[in-house]
């Protein structure tokens, strides 16, 4: 079954409705030019009050990785995503101290699906582009081997395809829950039933 991440969380009240719908992971957005950056502080707030079932997941762009280990030390975030540049000796040292991380490559030829095919990361995830809701050329994934989260364009009406046809370890959805740039509790609804068929 594949396993859903709702990512973007930043108000009290998408906890409350992650923790009705439980998805698998949630991602609190650190990077400070992001329109949906939460401060650590608010993200330790809300993690404290998040079911446990749910694994709160830190994504960071260039971050200095000892902010990053400070995140996960106090419990805020269980696992990292790394979406700038950071490298094989990076995710190697977050690794030595059993940090899970997920590396997102953006996906626009098979040499991107190569390079994330061999990354050393514990899960990779693949992307079109930084949060903005556009789909890349699923044909591409044909040389995947290894399993992945699926992210970039993903909507209540589009996953369910997407699922049956790729099979992905996990999808990744954050514009594709929202209207008017707040997550939407509807959508969020509709996007995990479309996932579960």
């Amino acid at each position: 079954m594949t396993k859903i991440k709702m990512c973007g969380i930043r108000r009290l009240a998408d906890i409350e409705y992650v923790n009705k719908l439980l998805p698998e992971y949630i991602g609190y957005v650190f990077a400070k030019k992001s329109k949906r950056y939460i401060a650590p502080e608010k993200a330790a707030e809300l993690t404290e009050l998040l079911d446990e079932k749910i694994i709160p997941v830190g994504v960071f762009v260039d971050e200095p990785i000892e902010n990053v280990k400070s995140l996960v030390n106090s419990e805020t975030v269980k696992a990292v995503q790394l979406h700038g540049n950071e490298n094989e000796k990076y995710i190697a040292e977050l690794q030595r101290e059993h940090i899970y991380v997920v590396k997102a490559f953006i996906v626009r030829s098979e040499k991107d699906v190569e390079l994330a095919d061999n990354s050393p990361a514990d899960f990779v995830l693949l992307d079109a582009g930084m949060g903005d809701g556009r789909q890349f050329d699923h044909e591409l994934l044909k040389g995947m081997s290894r399993p992945y989260f699926l992210a970039g364009g993903l909507s209540p009406e589009n996953v369910g395809f997407a699922v049956k046809t790729l099979n992905p370890y996990a999808v990744d959805v954050s514009s594709g829950i929202e209207t008017n740039g707040v997550k939407d509790f509807d959508k969020m609804k509709k996007f995990t039933q479309n996932v579960k068929i």
